[in-house]
């Protein structure tokens, strides 16, 4: 029955359509655009290492190091699925097809919450650098409302469009946000001379307790990274560019992220402000070596990778919700596909609706773009790693249908469960405060909904015509 299941998976990629979706027509780097775009690389040596560091100190570098192995693990553990089965419906399909229903069910509505509020949480981090750069040019601030439709606006509207549009645009906008980061990095490196920076090194002034603090912040820099799972039909040679993809992000952003933290740290050290304090700390960096005009760039670049993520997460977030209308656990509607461009249309416009509603209701409130990013992200993050810990108890009931398991990839698959399910607990104790206190309880009562309405769905997929 497993080789049968492999076998049909595989058809699936190779033989007549299934879900409608343009076949093979992306190429590897596009396909590694969709993960790169998920994680927005610029927003964390912009946002996240300064906040990683006021808890983790000298330490951070050695933290994102530690970050980098354990979401590279999480990836070797992703690939077991994907190189033998491909399917829109990234770690969804991944652990239905091992666990019993109420796992998977688990699994298809942590990851569709994470795709979801990661999008509402970077569109709250457009608002922001759009609202600083319109400030710095005029004076004046735009309405945050306004300007979250806008961006959720464009992203469904390319997502409805073509899947071809939306990866190459996320593909070039993260290259010339990463690109603008990488100058500043490298002159700050030649400005301090290539020498070792022992204070880092030997972790002068880290604690224990503050690295584990900071090692769930700098996980958050990674969710998203197995987000090209989601293009299994519209990859070329989805069998192997998918696996390579969510291995290339991991570790190649993983090199960025240790590469800015160690930087960061270095370039604002002796300074009147510590890293932590900084409110734009790129902008304090390349002042600093001469280049302000390259601070402004990196803010722009941030907006472009805040906007590249939106589009990123509409565009999973809608196969997920594909894949999961096909196995009857959503409305039968959203199952179709648009003759013409061959998307979700369907489900994008779910998606975008379902990401326009909290973003600008909180946003009319008054909520800043800050703490929206900060709210909706933390949120995210719970679906994420919820997903990640299904996949690793999924890998070896698969891997023994077939027959390839070995006490390797139990030993791993135990790791890589354990080290989710360390992320999860330190993301709640100690106590967070004020609204991120509230957010375990809307995280499981959400999941409680989704597993009752699992429970009360069971079925066979539905057919399509």
């Amino acid at each position: 029955m497993a080789s049968e299941a492999v076998n049909l998976c595989v058809a699936d990629v190779e033989g007549p359509k299934t879900y409608g979706l343009r076949r093979g027509v992306l190429s590897p780097a596009e396909t590694l655009a969709q993960s790169v775009s998920a994680i927005a690389p610029t927003t964390t040596p912009a946002m996240t290492i300064p906040l990683v560091f006021a808890m983790a100190g000298n330490g951070t570098w050695l933290v994102y190091v530690l970050a980098t192995a354990a979401m590279a693990l999480i990836g070797v553990l992703i690939g077991c699925f994907a190189r033998r089965s491909a399917s829109p419906g990234s770690l969804y399909k991944y652990v239905s097809e091992s666990l019993p229903d109420w796992a998977s069910g688990l699994a298809g509505w942590a990851l569709l919450l994470a795709y979801v509020a990661t999008a509402v949480s970077v569109t709250g981090g457009f608002v922001q650098y759009a609202n600083v750069l319109l400030q710095a040019a005029t004076g004046r601030t735009a309405s945050a409302a306004l300007l979250a439709t806008i961006a959720i606006l464009i992203a469904s509207a390319m997502a409805y469009r073509d899947i071809r549009l939306s990866a190459r645009s996320m593909l070039w906008l993260e290259a010339a946000s990463v690109g603008c980061i990488l100058a500043i990095v490298a002159l700050v490196l030649v400005r301090h001379g290539l020498h070792i920076d022992t204070a880092q090194f030997r972790l002068r002034g880290a604690s224990v307790s503050g690295m584990r603090l900071g090692m769930v912040l700098a996980l958050f820099s990674f969710v998203g990274f197995e987000s090209a799972t989601a293009l299994g039909e519209e990859a070329r040679n989805p069998l192997k560019t998918i696996p390579r993809a969510v291995l290339q992000s991991a570790i190649g952003l993983g090199f960025l992220f240790v590469v800015c933290a160690y930087t960061e740290v270095l370039g604002f050290r002796g300074l009147h402000e510590t890293l932590d304090q900084s409110a734009a700390p790129f902008h304090t960096l390349a002042h600093q070596v001469g280049v302000s005009g390259l601070g402004i760039a990196v803010d722009v670049g941030a907006m472009m990778s805040m906007f590249a993520c939106v589009l990123a997460c509409t565009t999973a977030a809608a196969r997920v919700l594909l894949t999961m209308s096909h196995n009857g656990l959503t409305h039968a509607h959203l199952t179709r596909t648009h003759h013409r461009n061959e998307t979700p249309h369907i489900a994008v416009l779910v998606t975008g609706i379902v990401t326009f509603v909290p973003t600008v209701a909180l946003a009319l409130r008054g909520v800043s773009g800050a703490d929206i990013y900060g709210w909706m992200g933390s949120l995210a993050t719970y679906g994420f790693l919820t997903a990640y810990a299904l996949v690793c108890l999924a890998v070896p009931n698969f891997l023994r249908r077939e027959r390839a398991l070995t006490p390797l990839w139990i030993a791993l698959s135990g790791a890589g469960f354990i080290a989710m399910l360390l992320a999860i607990t330190g993301s709640v104790y100690p106590v967070p405060q004020g609204v991120y206190r509230r957010l375990p309880y809307i995280y499981l009562t959400y999941l409680v909904v989704g597993w009752l309405w699992t429970v009360s769905k069971k079925r066979g997929p539905i057919a399509v015509s």
